[in-house]
């Protein structure tokens, strides 16, 4: 009975049953028929305290605040601060998708989010100027995992609840895994447009008075995740009130300075908030549920034991875990690998005295990655629904880019005073 639950999930997930239900299946088959010693009221119980957690509110005030963003004006402006400023270069709309995810991510905060976005509006054009639809595809799904890793990202929120570390600190942490990402993801863009001519969408490099004149209208986009870490580290607001903040900062912007929000855009907002919301939840509750088996069994503990049995040293002990975590994630969606494996995996690098804000971002990072590898990564199955192009087409052209993210990864977990710069500046 101790690993029938893991049974049920893997064979549920590979029947193409949501995550989420595969979960709760697995916890309450575990509760009914293995442990029958607890009460039943005990295992409901547990499905609403789930949910009964203050800062989880700063979830759907972010995701609404992302969903205004693409009515509201904010997206389309910073979209053209990304031409600006990277058009000139090779593979100048290429270059644009992962400036624009760059920007985003502070924002809007989801992966498929942006996946789906960019897929509707970026890799059209793309394949207009010349691009292969598996290449746009490709750099689509792979700049999105930039979006989670820049605050106010959704997964910096939950690891921070998970691991009771600082909302604050994860949101400033983010940053710079993000632009490392940002700049690996440009640079293989780079050699790729070299090597197949694809062409910038500009002639030449935006002049100063270009890029200050774009910077004027977009500027309201780009303040936003600065101020909510400083509203947030100078204690004007706590993190789930910054969602809020958010929201009405997009509404403001829309509404008063670029006139685009209408109150007909209003139902379809929150249509999509509610939806977005209620999918996150409902695999919190599910993973809360399936969390309860692990502890009553101990699996956290002997976990621990078995890794530590490896080796003492915390530099291998980060390497099985990435190991780990690459090859989970590409069966399990982020969101919900986040929630199961971190409340495993934060007591046994708290024990190796491994950061636990660096160790939080070195797992957001390396299961964003699996987001775009197949057999199941989300992105990869989000955008190649929306542009047509076949699993088998996406994983010839995405290579190149998961090498560079895994790169990254790599700089991310064993460069530790770089990731951690900005964090211990606070």
């Amino acid at each position: 009975m101790i690993t029938f639950p893991l049974l049920i999930v893997m064979v549920l997930y590979f029947t193409s049953i949501p995550i989420s239900f595969a979960l709760l299946a697995a916890g309450l088959a575990y509760f009914t028929f293995g442990d029958v010693g607890t009460p039943p009221d005990l295992i409901l119980q547990k499905f609403i305290t789930a949910t009964q957690s203050f800062p989880l509110l700063a979830i759907p005030f972010f995701i609404m605040a992302g969903e205004i963003m693409n009515y509201s004006g904010i997206t389309s402006s910073l979209m053209k601060m990304a031409e600006v400023l990277t058009g000139h270069m090779r593979g100048g709309l290429a270059q644009v998708n992962v400036m624009l995810s760059t920007l985003m991510g502070g924002i809007s905060g989801s992966a498929n989010a942006d996946a789906a976005m960019q897929s509707k509006i970026l890799v059209p054009q793309m394949t207009k100027r010349g691009y292969s639809a598996p290449f746009a595809t490709a750099i689509t799904a792979a700049s999105s995992a930039i979006a989670p890793v820049i605050p106010p990202g959704i997964n910096l929120i939950i690891y921070a609840l998970i691991a009771q570390v600082s909302v604050a600190k994860m949101f400033i942490g983010g940053y710079t895994p993000g632009l490392l990402m940002c700049f690996g993801l440009m640079l293989t863009v780079h050699m790729i447009a070299k090597k197949r001519d694809y062409k910038p969408s500009r002639e030449k490099r935006a002049s100063a008075d270009e890029i200050i004149k774009q910077l004027r209208e977009s500027i309201w986009g780009l303040l936003l995740p600065l101020g909510i870490i400083v509203g947030i580290r100078f204690g004007v607001f706590t993190p789930t009130e910054a969602g809020a903040m958010a929201v009405l900062f997009c509404i403001i912007i829309g509404a008063f300075i670029y006139k685009k929000l209408k109150w007909e855009h209003f139902p379809i907002i929150m249509k999509s908030t509610l939806l977005s919301t209620s999918s996150v939840m409902l695999i919190i509750i599910a993973a809360s549920v399936f969390g309860q088996y692990m502890s009553w069994e101990r699996i956290p503990h002997e976990l621990t034991k078995g890794i530590l049995a490896l080796s003492d040293s915390p530099w291998l002990i980060l390497l099985v875990i990435n190991a780990l975590l690459l090859v989970l994630g590409m069966f399990l969606e982020g969101g919900a690998l986040l929630i199961i494996v971190a409340p495993l995996l934060v007591p046994l690098v708290k024990s190796m005295n491994i950061d636990l804000i660096h160790f939080g971002l070195v797992m957001i990072v390396n299961i964003m990655i699996g987001g775009i590898t197949p057999p199941f990564g989300s992105m990869m199955f989000t955008t190649c629904a929306i542009t047509g192009v076949t699993v088998g087409q996406f994983v010839r052209e995405v290579w190149p880019f998961i090498v560079a993210l895994v790169l990254i990864l790599l700089v991310v977990t064993y460069v530790p005073g770089l990731v951690m710069f900005l964090p211990n500046l606070i």
